[in-house]
């Protein structure tokens, strides 16, 4: 059993060598894959507003915060259910390490066709709530129920992705990433002329599920010297529980941070289309320019999470503290390069007529930007303590997020205006980080206890 690892395919194991070369060679391709993802999600949005207008822009953005609640809970859970399968593989525990595999899938199958179905029945009412333009609800309505319609092939991607990654294998996601943005972009520019908003839709929902089935086969060619026999696939309620118990706070983390988000939103429906284009236009440019951090928090949480299972807390801190420098170089380089290209990026989602959205956009990306640090922390040390097996600290982690944009949705933007569009994620950031390490220091004192007891030999 003490050489599962070793004898598994295509794995990478993060518990010997170097902190920073592993966390650079892990996180490289991730960081590939993440780039390509939001790339077609910026093509979406750039060729419905070059293509169809501001109003459609504004239709498929207005649906961006109650898109991130609910397919931010999945992706999560399913981050989430792969950190006991990351600690198995570190503790070289082959039966533990096949039992939560199959179990990902029986849960996962729950989860979405739960998730799925309440979600068509609520979407438009969400909406409404949300006090949704009426000359954009009908599109964002059709284009938010499609995406939430494909939830299933959401988990099933995802699902499989978060496996590979726990295992060490972070190449493999990022090809089937690459294939499924290639493909969404080709759907994009076949579908939106013909069906619209429904077409973007439509497009991204077909290449993810394409993207899980193709990468479904591959995992079962790829990593078939595990050697599952009928008894490994048997459903078992003991992992099932672990893997909820890790998964659904983490998803919740994802929807408790995206409720603040919806406040938000909210906030900015009410000042017009040109705002919330504008905020839409932003968003996704900083979203690209926010994968690193994306990247080194996955990176982390499997780091952490064989790490911890391998019982050495040391590397732990090493680990956390060379992504920590990683993180605040490229919170630099970043804000800088906004700086400089801001307004010319902006023009891929709008004309050089519209000089107010471009304003607007530019000043959303240095609000943002300005304070990357603070994301950094956010990701780094968050994910972390979800791989060290602490995933209720992350969701208060959320609620912090929540509460600060709560308090922008419903005090600031309305008081002052958009200078609280721009500002309202990092304060968020900024009480997220307020927990987060001091929670990371109590975490790693409490393993430290932990460990120490269990070594110590019996009188």
């Amino acid at each position: 059993m003490a050489d599962t690892a070793k004898k598994i395919e295509g794995t990478k194991d993060l518990t010997e060598g170097k902190p920073m070369k592993l966390i650079l060679g892990f996180g490289l391709p991730l960081l590939f894959g993440l780039l390509f993802q939001q790339f077609y999600n910026m093509v979406d949005s750039i060729i419905v507003g070059q293509k169809l207008g501001v109003n459609a822009l504004a239709a498929v953005g207005s649906t961006g915060s109650i898109n991130f609640m609910i397919l931010g809970f999945c992706i999560g859970v399913c981050n989430g259910f792969a950190i006991p399968v990351a600690q198995a593989f570190g503790a070289k525990n082959q039966e533990d390490l096949k039992k939560y595999i199959a179990n990902c899938l029986w849960v996962s199958i729950l989860f979405a066709a739960l998730i799925t179905g309440i979600m068509g029945v609520l979407t438009r009412s969400i909406l409404i709530w949300m006090k949704t333009p009426v000359s954009i609800i009908d599109d964002a309505y059709t284009y938010i129920f499609v995406i939430f319609m494909g939830i299933p092939a959401i988990f099933l991607y995802n699902m499989i992705a978060a496996i590979l990654r726990s295992l060490g294998d972070s190449v493999a996601p990022v090809v089937f990433l690459i294939f499924s943005s290639l493909l969404n972009i080709v759907l994009d520019l076949i579908l939106i002329t013909h069906m619209g908003v429904m077409g973007a839709a439509v497009a991204t929902v077909s290449a993810q599920a394409v993207s899980g089935i193709v990468s479904l086969f591959y995992t079962i060619y790829k990593y078939k010297s595990l050697a599952f026999t009928g008894k490994d696939w048997k459903f078992s309620s003991k992992h099932a529980l672990t893997l909820c118990g890790m998964g659904v706070p983490m998803g919740l983390q994802y929807s408790i941070t995206a409720i603040g988000s919806v406040i938000l939103q909210t906030a900015v429906n009410r000042m017009g289309e040109n705002v919330v284009a504008a905020v839409t236009a932003g968003s996704r440019i900083s979203m690209f320019a926010c994968c690193p951090f994306d990247a080194m928090g996955s990176t982390m949480a499997t780091y952490g999470g064989q790490n911890v299972g391998a019982k050495q807390l040391d590397r732990i801190d090493e680990g956390i503290k060379d992504c920590s420098k990683l993180g605040i170089g490229y919170s630099v380089i970043a804000f800088l390069f906004m700086l400089v290209f801001g307004q010319k990026l902006a023009l891929l989602f709008v004309k050089p007529s519209e000089t107010e959205l471009i304003h607007y956009i530019y000043l959303f990306l240095l609000g943002n930007s300005g304070l990357y640090i603070l994301l950094a922390f956010v990701n780094i040390v968050r994910f972390m303590i979800q791989g060290l097996g602490y995933s209720a600290f992350a969701v208060i982690a959320g609620i912090c997020e929540m509460f600060a944009r709560g308090i922008a949705g419903f005090l600031l933007v309305p008081r002052f205006g958009y200078i609280f569009v721009m500002f309202a994620s990092p304060l968020a950031w900024l009480f997220a980080d307020l927990f987060l390490i001091p929670a990371y220091l109590y975490v790693m004192k409490r393993l430290r206890r932990k460990f120490q007891q269990t070594t110590e030999p019996l009188p």
